[in-house]
């Protein structure tokens, strides 16, 4: 069963993927996976050498040197040092294909895709059996292409394939299956003995220098702030709730709106009648105005919560009686008496509604 399930190589310096192998597997488990790969590989300059992140159901074995690095995905059973000879393995013979330059100077994704596609005049050439393609739409990994590979394998030296016009031979079907794709196979379904030599040394040298070991979850979230994707925390703000509005409070909210209109009124009246205003006019103009501003402040704080509500409350209210003081000759004693009865009233309302109780979130 096969334990290498994709393989790419990208370019190190930016994460771009050069080639990958084209493996037909939807299932979401393992689409999610080659999502998170792609994420990781932005992070590989940060990490040279070799590492591993692991999901739920798969490893990611990476494996860097120079501009290129090479990553799989293999299934957890997967030995780390037979992934890491594999990825060593598909290191050497990409860089041996294609020089540093051409590497350098690639500027689109998958521009060296023929390292590791399966060539469709391959799928043209071999016929498969009805099992077979029934066992493809059942199982998913990788199936069409090791049908292929061993349909291909199984022909004798001189077997032409006779579905095609032109024919081909065994030797030129199997030149025509791409690197990556004989390197899975061979590494999936080859002789351990053949292996053996190369995987005990790659763990060998594991044991002196063990892979990083990453989080998928982390280089999601690098990979969201380099492309500014900045993940926000969001906490619900605090919600203060006043006690109801009582009827004396709806009276003084009233009165208090009644005194704001009755000084705007007396200001902006001063105001366009002194055509020259002196200095005295402009302090009368400035009483109106200022109580004004305070009375629809006292409505604001009497029906919203405001941190440091009694200094504000005290503020407004010395406003409002300093402005009426200040207005003595052009108000009488009684409608003073009035404003500064209004400014204690709605004051007393704002300081006696409190915020109400928090319930206890009993059953949940």
């Amino acid at each position: 069963m096969s334990m290498i399930f994709f393989a790419s190589v990208v370019r190190v310096r930016d994460g771009l993927p050069l080639s990958a192998s084209t493996d037909f597997y939807y299932a979401p488990d393992f689409l999610e996976c080659r999502r998170r790969l792609k994420a990781l590989a932005v992070q590989l300059a940060r990490h040279p050498g070799r590492g591993s992140a692991e999901s739920r159901d798969f490893c990611i074995h990476f494996s860097s040197a120079g501009n290129v690095a090479c990553m799989a995905i293999c299934s957890r059973r997967c030995p780390a040092a037979m992934a890491f000879c594999f990825l060593e393995t598909l290191w050497w013979e990409f860089t041996a294909s294609f020089d540093n330059t051409r590497v350098g100077l690639a500027s689109r994704p998958y521009a060296f895709l023929e390292f590791g596609r399966l060539r469709c005049s391959v799928l043209r050439c071999v016929p498969l059996p009805t099992s077979v393609c029934v066992a493809f739409l059942q199982r998913g990994v990788g199936t069409w292409q090791e049908a292929v590979w061993s349909r291909v394998s199984s022909w004798p030296e001189q077997h032409e394939a006779k579905h095609t016009g032109a024919g081909i031979g065994r030797d030129s079907a199997l030149a025509m299956y791409s690197t990556i794709q004989k390197m899975k196979w061979h590494f999936n379904h080859g002789s351990a003995s053949q292996m053996e030599s190369s995987v005990a040394k790659v763990q060998e040298e594991l044991g002196f220098q063990p892979p990083v070991v990453l989080s998928l979850e982390d280089a999601d979230a690098a990979h969201s702030l380099a492309n500014g994707h900045a993940p926000v925390h969001t906490e619900p703000a605090p919600r203060f709730r006043m006690e109801p509005v009582t009827t004396l409070g709806v009276l003084s909210l009233v009165l208090n709106i009644m005194c704001a209109a009755l000084n705007l009124i007396r200001g902006v009246h001063l105001a366009e009648r002194s055509l020259q205003v002196a200095q005295e006019e402009i302090g009368n103009i400035l009483a109106f105005l200022v109580p004004f501003v305070a009375c629809i402040f006292q409505c604001y704080l009497y029906l919203f919560y405001s941190p440091a509500r009694t200094a504000k409350v005290l503020l407004m209210l010395l406003s409002i009686c300093l402005g009426n003081v200040y207005l003595h000759g052009l108000r009488s004693l009684w409608q003073i008496l009035f404003h500064v009865g209004v400014a204690f009233l709605s004051s007393h309302q704002t300081l006696t509604r409190q915020l109400q109780e928090k319930q206890s979130d009993c059953g949940v």
